[in-house]
């Protein structure tokens, strides 16, 4: 990643609580932490998983493995040990970067195939005294990053993005926008996701601007950075919006010029409500890991649409198509297909599923999409039966799975119920076996050890049966 102001060196590039670093200082610390995972055994198109909050740290881990050679595989923090292990397994990960407070949990993960390094005071003298290196070239059309993501069948799979897919997306955003040196991103979303990665890290550095890192959304604290920090851009989902609106406090926003979501749709209802109360504009958007993942963005000076995604990103072509592939006009409701140099290489490992999805030459979302006469595109729901949460992905099936593991669960049937705060929560539906009769505090203390918090379920009806079709499939849109 060059930033394309050299003479930006002593221009702050990050700013986390009470450090500033330095542009230079940054270039510093990617190359030192290159050296010391090159000298590590860190080689060309080795796996290493990066376990950490938003933090300097993460970016330096994850330019200075990128730097080395290897393939950067960032951890989500809320899964489960079990969800782990089968990422680190199905990714090849030998290596694991990570700080002394993660790496104690990690320690507890039962046949660990790691080398762990964690950054911890040693280490850092480690990295900062790794003498020069003469680093292999890396190609700007290899694999770069491993996002896992879950699939429709609830097994996660790893979307392979290259150099070029990532600084494709961030040239895309680049000309979508006029942001320059002098902007000051909000980095609050988890830089594990790709969102928060592309937009609120990636972006900032090749613009050669500031980016004020927080490691967790905590409202209060939020709105103080806001307003005292000089954040002009800011990105979050819109979970974190309801979240404000609650607070009572007001607060002024001096430079602060768009907050851009994603992740999830924002209800028309918050989003005015929202531009009401702190006076500026939200600006939807629309994206996926396997795109890197910026598709869409309404225009930032023009017409917003409200509930739409907007138009897609310069240099990225998006397009409604039927189950044919054949492209369907103004107004009809198909499959949100997508081609540009953001796409993925495709699923590690998973040939059959990456032909499957990349037929054509396009990437198939599986979202259910129609554009307006003016090209501006809007969701009109999900193929997948898709639960967002909070900004999280939940993938029924395998919450249905988890239940039915259980021994008093003939069955379940799992979907999405809108909720104030998150946009939708998991509801269950259960079929007890015959003579048992689970209770919900049973299942949430049994569904706690085996998914991620966000994807247990908060409501249950124990039912007699389920309302199936023709077929036997499960009518989900009987429950709702």
């Amino acid at each position: 990643m060059h930033n394309r102001h050299d003479q930006n060196l002593d221009h702050p590039a990050l700013s986390y609580y009470d450090k500033i670093i330095s542009y230079a200082e940054l270039e510093n610390n990617i190359e030192q932490y290159a050296r010391f995972f090159f000298s590590r055994g860190v080689k060309q198109g080795e796996r290493v998983a990066l376990a950490l909050p938003n933090c300097p740290e993460f970016i330096y881990s994850y330019l200075g493995i990128a730097r080395a050679g290897g393939i950067v595989l960032p951890l989500n923090l809320l899964q489960t040990p079990q969800e782990l292990l089968y990422i680190l397994r199905d990714s090849g990960a030998r290596f694991l970067v990570t700080s002394p407070a993660i790496g104690l949990q990690l320690k507890q993960l039962p046949g660990l195939p790691l080398t762990l390094f964690i950054l911890d005071e040693e280490t850092q003298k480690e990295i900062m005294t790794a003498p020069p290196v003469c680093f292999p070239e890396v190609k700007s059309d290899e694999v770069c990053t491993f996002l896992y993501t879950s699939g429709t069948t609830g097994q996660s799979k790893a979307v392979m993005l290259t150099h070029d897919n990532l600084l494709g997306n961030v040239r895309s955003l680049d000309e979508a926008s006029d942001f320059g040196r002098d902007d000051n991103f909000l980095a609050v979303l988890p830089m594990f996701h790709s969102f928060g990665w592309t937009v609120c890290v990636l972006l900032p550095l090749y613009l050669g601007c500031t980016i004020t890192i927080l490691d967790n959304f905590r409202p209060k604290e939020m709105l103080q950075v806001l307003s005292e920090k000089g954040i002009t851009v800011f990105c979050g989902v819109p979970s974190m919006f309801t979240v404000l609106l609650k607070l009572r406090q007001k607060a002024s926003f001096p430079r602060l010029k768009f907050v851009i979501s994603g992740g999830d749709s924002i209800s028309e209802e918050n989003m005015l409500a929202f531009e009401k109360k702190f006076n500026f504009p939200i600006v939807e958007g629309y994206g996926l890991s396997e795109a890197s993942p910026v598709v869409c963005l309404n225009p930032l000076y023009g017409v917003r649409k409200i509930k739409s995604i907007g138009l897609p990103l310069p240099g990225v072509e998006v397009k409604v198509v039927d189950e044919e592939d054949r492209e369907l006009p103004a107004g009809e409701i198909g499959e949100l297909v997508v081609r540009g140099p953001n796409v993925m290489k495709g699923y590690y490992n998973r040939e059959e599923e990456t032909r499957e999805v990349l037929r054509g030459g396009w990437l198939h979302t599986g979202d259910l999409a129609y554009r307006d006469q003016d090209g501006y595109f809007y969701i009109a729901g999900r193929k997948k039966e898709l639960i967002i949460t909070a900004g999280f992905n939940v993938y029924p099936r395998e919450v249905e799975e988890a239940l039915a593991s259980h021994p008093s669960v003939a069955e379940a049937a799992v979907i999405g119920v809108p909720h104030p705060l998150k946009g939708e929560v998991v509801k269950a539906f259960v079929v007890p076996e015959e003579g048992r009769m689970p209770d919900k505090q049973e299942l949430l203390q049994y569904l706690k050890g085996r998914l991620a918090i966000y994807k247990i379920p908060e409501e249950y009806v124990i039912t007699s049966d389920l309302p199936r079709g023709m077929g036997g499939k499960v009518m989900k849109r009987f429950l709702k």
